[in-house]
């Protein structure tokens, strides 16, 4: 059964950073200014105070859910009439990408739009995808794929399983600066990218069909979500971003979670995450792994040992941290993402 929202009251103290006074205490709080608008010291705004209450980690602030003092007759720009968070009091209308993809001008029989629908045209494109098991997996997958091809242009698609908003990933503003990212679309329930998809597949239909991408990481948000069971986390969103890879025929690697130095047992070594995914593909798929990684079991996937360059990565300015582990403490999780950046990027 669900909580209710832990929504209250509170005042702006600070924008940057931002902090929410709420009965006199001084709270770190965030807030989607792309939905929201500007805060500013001194507004009064709702917020969503459950995940610091919960002492949450990656999620350990609250969100404002609206601003009082501003934030209220906004009102709707532009003509899109499809709406993302709907049913929500946060929904809000979004032009899909998809319709990028099927604007071929094509018409049936009727006049009306041609609605293409048709898997070959994505396979003929053959761009390949990179599936993450997790938001930390981005900047060094893209920086590889950037090392080995030089100019290649490397999108991420983000999808369920982690933050939703598009906007909170402090990685993909640094990545779009550098120029190690071509665009952001975001998928399904996430929301606030350069681009939106109502779904992963036509998430991934448009980017190598209608965006001008050579390669697709396909990920979840920064602070992915469990609940310490088999199915129940969000890294078992790379198998559906892995099936709609396949089914539109477009070369699918994953890029598997391991780890040299997570203190928990079953994310040493190939975490039960991607172990599950990969048991429960119904297709084949690559397995990057680092060359110098110990051997895993991938089943009937085809495993690829890829040359990294970690000290490369190390001195390139981009995050070194993951789950507060350092590159030092944990390099295998670093090297896996490295390997299948390094991959997307070699000839096919």
């Amino acid at each position: 059964m669900s909580g209710r929202l832990d929504l209250r009251r509170g005042v702006v103290v600070s924008a940057a950073p931002l902090e929410v006074e709420i009965d006199g205490e001084r709270r770190r709080a965030w807030a989607d200014e792309l939905l929201l608008g500007e805060m500013r010291a001194g507004d009064e705004v709702v917020v969503n105070a459950a995940a610091l209450d919960l002492g949450l980690g990656s999620g350990g602030f609250d969100v404002v859910h609206v601003n009082l003092t501003r934030g209220l007759g906004g009102g709707v720009e532009g003509d899109a009439h499809v709406i993302k968070l709907n049913y929500t009091s946060l929904q809000h209308p979004v032009d899909p990408v998809e319709v990028l993809a099927g604007e071929d001008g094509a018409r049936d029989a009727a006049g009306s739009p041609s609605l293409r629908g048709d898997p070959a045209a994505a396979a003929s494109a053959r761009v390949a995808v990179v599936v993450l098991p997790l938001h930390g997996h981005l900047a060094p997958a893209a920086w590889a794929a950037s090392e080995a091809r030089p100019g290649i242009r490397v999108g991420y698609v983000q999808t369920a399983g982690g933050a939703l908003p598009g906007s909170l990933s402090r990685d993909v503003a640094a990545l779009r600066d550098r120029d190690l990212l071509a665009g952001h679309v975001t998928a399904a329930p996430s929301y606030g990218g350069e681009h939106e998809a109502l779904s992963t597949v036509g998430a991934l239909d448009a980017a190598a069909t209608a965006l001008g991408w050579d390669a697709i990481l396909a990920g979840p948000g920064p602070g992915i979500i469990g609940s310490d069971t088999a199915f129940g986390h969000g890294g078992i969103e790379a198998l559906s971003s892995a099936h709609a890879a396949l089914a539109l025929g477009l070369p699918t690697i994953v890029s598997p979670r391991l780890s040299s130095g997570d203190p928990r047992e079953r994310h040493r070594g190939l975490s039960h995450h991607t172990a599950t995914v990969l048991r429960m593909l119904l297709a084949p798929v690559t397995v990057a792994i680092p060359a110098g990684a110990p051997a895993i079991d991938a089943g009937r996937h085809d495993l690829a040992r890829v040359s990294v360059d970690l000290d490369g990565y190390a001195a390139s300015g981009l995050p070194t941290t993951t789950m507060g582990r350092g590159l030092a403490e944990d390099p295998l999780f670093f090297e896996a993402a490295l390997a299948a950046g390094a991959l997307v990027a070699s000839p096919r």
